[in-house]
């Protein structure tokens, strides 16, 4: 006989016989239903029958009082039953039961549970036959299966471990396939840019831009001069750009003509997470039309490296530039979290997933 179990909570109750449970004042939950009262927490002991069923005991510092119109069913006063081994139960309708979160053996299969602990409360079909209802909250839940193969246990993605490796085969053969291949882009038309913020939303600004080719030739690598911040000081932890380094900078505002001259020549812009940095260079372009026509452009080396990881390192959890480097056996050049040695590093991580990108 076991002497503890874990409940589906994750708590792990002891084996207590019922003298011992008596001691601790600890009540059943036929008891509690007698008295209208309901566990307002999960059962903090138990109790294995001789047929292999389970008592629960509940502390009675948590309990609460059963709502009076669960008392009884309809205008009728509460019948109650006793069963084989002594155990009263109340009579009770569906809706009733539901409501306290009892349900037939049959209903909790389709729920995917199995019942341990003895039935809570009962009631008549119409053919008077009598059907007993259990505790969701006691019941176990039984391990999903496989949605492919419906045998095995789930391990990732609702799919058994050979189901998963087969699917991941898969998915790894055509996406190497398809990083593989011949792209014919020219280096001087493939662009690269990084952008080192105030903060994350909307209504930051720009501290620095770099701009790099496909060949890696330097277009512009600047601090910018913010237009309304004077501080950002949880972001300088990261990036190291003080107020005081982009003082006698160039605003945004200055440097619009030649980002918009640059980008212009460009048949495609590749930043390593392109929502953000997106969502800050487009305010350089006045109308929508210009605003879609860049975000045309645009193609993100994070999302190309998630594919990879998911197909190859399915077990790694995070995918940030430094996590593609790692991966990809891609070096730093420079300092990590500035805009020109993230910018190098993105081209350097676009290269390796797609080593047929270019032409030369």
């Amino acid at each position: 006989m076991k002497e503890s179990m874990k409940l589906r909570s994750g708590a792990t109750i002891p084996l207590l016989t019922p003298e011992e449970a008596e001691k601790r004042r600890y009540l059943t939950r036929s008891a509690l239903m007698q008295m209208h009262l309901t566990p307002s927490g999960g059962p903090v002991a138990f109790f294995e029958n001789e047929d292999g069923s389970i008592t629960y005991y509940f502390d009675p510092a948590r309990i609460i009082e059963t709502p009076p119109e669960l008392w009884y069913d309809g205008a009728h006063k509460t019948e109650t039953m006793v069963t084989e081994n002594g155990r009263k139960l109340v009579k009770m309708n569906t809706r009733r039961a539901a409501a306290c979160g009892y349900y037939t053996k049959e209903r909790l299969s389709q729920m995917n549970y199995d019942v341990i602990e003895e039935p809570v409360a009962y009631t008549t079909r119409r053919d008077k036959s009598i059907s007993y209802f259990y505790d969701k909250k006691t019941a176990i839940k039984r391990p999903l299966l496989c949605v492919k193969c419906g045998k095995e246990v789930r391990f990732r993605h609702k799919l058994c471990v050979a189901c998963f490796e087969e699917d991941l085969a898969l998915r790894r053969a055509e996406g190497d396939l398809y990083r593989a291949q011949q792209f014919h882009q020219k280096r001087e038309e493939i662009l690269f840019f990084d952008l080192e913020l105030t903060g994350v939303y909307d209504h930051d600004e720009i501290l620095s831009i770099t701009i790099i080719d496909g060949r890696g030739k330097l277009l512009m690598n600047t601090l910018v001069k913010p237009a309304h911040k004077k501080r950002w000081k949880q972001t300088e932890k990261i990036h190291g750009i003080t107020p005081d380094m982009v003082a006698d900078a160039p605003t945004l505002a200055e440097l619009t003509p030649q980002i918009k001259e640059i980008f212009a020549g460009a048949k495609q812009l590749i930043a390593y997470g392109i929502s953000t940095d997106y969502s800050h260079i487009k305010k350089i372009y006045e109308t929508k039309e210009e605003q879609e026509a860049l975000r045309e452009k645009t193609r993100c080396a994070a999302v190309e490296f998630v594919r990879y990881r998911n197909e190859h390192e399915p077990d790694h959890l995070h995918a940030s530039l430094g996590d593609a480097r790692e991966l990809l056996g891609v070096e730093w050049d420079g300092v990590a979290h500035t805009s020109i040695a993230d910018t190098i590093g993105c081209a350097k991580v676009w290269e390796k997933l797609f080593p047929n990108y270019y032409d030369d």
